[in-house]
C-alpha cells in the first residue's frame, strides 16, 4: 500500500557523515527530506571512540557524538529521520519506489548513503575491543598507539599500506598473515617488509584477542597447517582484510562494479537518473569522514539542481 497519496521529493538511504550531509543541504534547499538511517544509525563512526582529523573539533570527539551532532543539525533544518532499513527498491520507474518493513514509499529523487562495513575476523574477544585497541583504519586511529607494538592482519595492498602508515607512531608493526603468498603489489609488498620497524608472520591467523583490565594485550596465533598456536603482544590492532558495500538491496537496480561497490555516472549520479550515491558505499580509495560529508553535499546538491530541471 502506498504510504500517503504524493510522493517524497528525495529520500535519503543510509545516514553517516555522507548521509546526515546530504540531509542537511537538502532540507536547507527545502526539498523536504526523508532519511531511512537504518536500526544501526550513524555508520562505522559509531564503532570509533574519538575521531581527530575531522575539521571543527581542536581536540578530537567521539564518533557517536558527532554522529549526533550531524543528525541534530540536519532535523533542525527540517530532515525527518527514521531509524528503519530499507528492505527493496524498484527504480524502474518515477517516482521510486521504497520499501521499509512491508510500507512502500515514493520518492522523485534518492540519494543512496548505505556506507560499505569493513570485514572483521570474528574471533573470540573481538567485539569488546572493537574501536577499543582493534580498528580497521588506521588513518582513523594510528596516533592513538604512539610507541605502541601492534599488529597489521592482511595480505593485500591495504595491509602494506596501513603497516608502513602505522610506523609512524608505533614503535613496532607486526604483519600476520595466514598464508606464505601476499596479494599485495610488489612495490607495496617491499616498502613494508623492507620497513625496519616492520616484521611479517605468515602462515598465522588470529584466533583469539587478549586482554585485561587496561584493554588489548595480544593475540593467539594460530598455524592453518598444523593448529599449532603461539601468542602476541600488543596494545592495538588492524584488521585490513576489506569491506563489504551495503549494496545487496540494491541488486539489479544500479550499476555496481564486481565488489558491489556503485558506479557514478555523471557527477554523483548514478546509472540510474535521479539516483544518486554517496560516500563509502562508492568510495573505496579515502573512507575518511571529511571525504563521505563532502560527497554527501554533492549528492544533495545535485539532486536539488536535477529535480529543478524536470520541471
Amino acid at each position: 500500500m502506498l504510504v500517503g497519496s504524493k510522493a517524497h521529493k528525495v529520500i535519503i538511504i543510509g545516514s553517516g557523515p555522507a548521509g546526515y550531509t546530504a540531509g542537511l543541504y537538502a532540507a536547507r534547499a527545502l526539498l523536504d527530506p526523508l532519511m531511512f538511517a537504518g536500526y544501526m544509525s550513524g555508520g562505522q563512526l559509531m564503532l570509533t571512540s574519538d575521531v581527530e582529523n575531522f575539521p571543527g573539533y581542536p581536540v578530537g570527539i567521539g564518533g557517536p557524538e558527532m554522529m549526533i551532532h550531524m543528525r541534530e543539525q540536519a532535523e533542525r533544518f527540517g530532515l525527518e529521520v527514521r531509524d528503519k532499513n530499507v528492505e527493496r527498491v524498484d527504480f524502474s520507474e518515477r517516482p521510486f519506489g521504497i520499501w521499509v518493513e512491508g510500507e512502500e514509499f515514493r520518492a522523485e529523487a534518492v540519494i543512496i548513503c548505505t556506507g560499505a562495513e569493513a570485514i572483521w575476523l570474528g574471533v573470540e574477544g573481538e567485539d569488546a575491543h572493537r574501536g577499543r585497541g582493534i580498528s580497521t583504519c588506521a588513518t582513523c586511529d594510528g596516533a592513538f598507539f604512539r610507541d605502541e607494538e601492534i599488529i597489521v592482519i592482511g595480505g593485500g595492498d591495504s595491509a602494506m599500506e596501513e603497516a608502513t602508515f602505522l610506523t609512524r607512531f608505533a614503535s613496532k608493526v607486526t604483519i600476520v598473515h595466514r598464508r606464505e603468498g601476499f596479494r599485495a603489489s610488489k612495490v607495496m609488498y617491499e616498502r613494508a617488509v623492507n620497513h625496519p620497524n616492520i616484521a611479517v608472520k605468515t602462515f598465522r591467523q588470529v584466533k583469539s584477542w587478549l586482554s585485561d583490565k587496561n584493554g588489548l594485550t595480544g593475540a593467539v596465533l594460530e598455524d592453518p597447517r598444523d593448529g599449532s598456536e603461539e601468542e602476541i603482544s600488543c596494545t592495538g590492532a588492524f584488521i585490513a582484510i576489506g569491506h563489504k558495500p551495503m549494496t545487496g538491496f540494491l541488486e539489479g537496480e544500479v550499476e555496481m562494479d564486481d565488489s558491489g561497490y556503485i558506479m557514478h555516472t555523471e557527477h554523483t549520479m548514478t546509472s540510474v537518473a535521479g539516483v544518486f550515491a554517496a560516500g563509502d558505499v562508492v568510495d573505496k580509495r579515502y573512507r575518511q569522514a571529511v571525504t563521505a560529508a563532502g560527497m554527501g553535499c554533492q549528492a544533495a546538491m545535485d539532486a536539488e539542481k536535477w529535480l529543478e530541471n524536470q520541471h
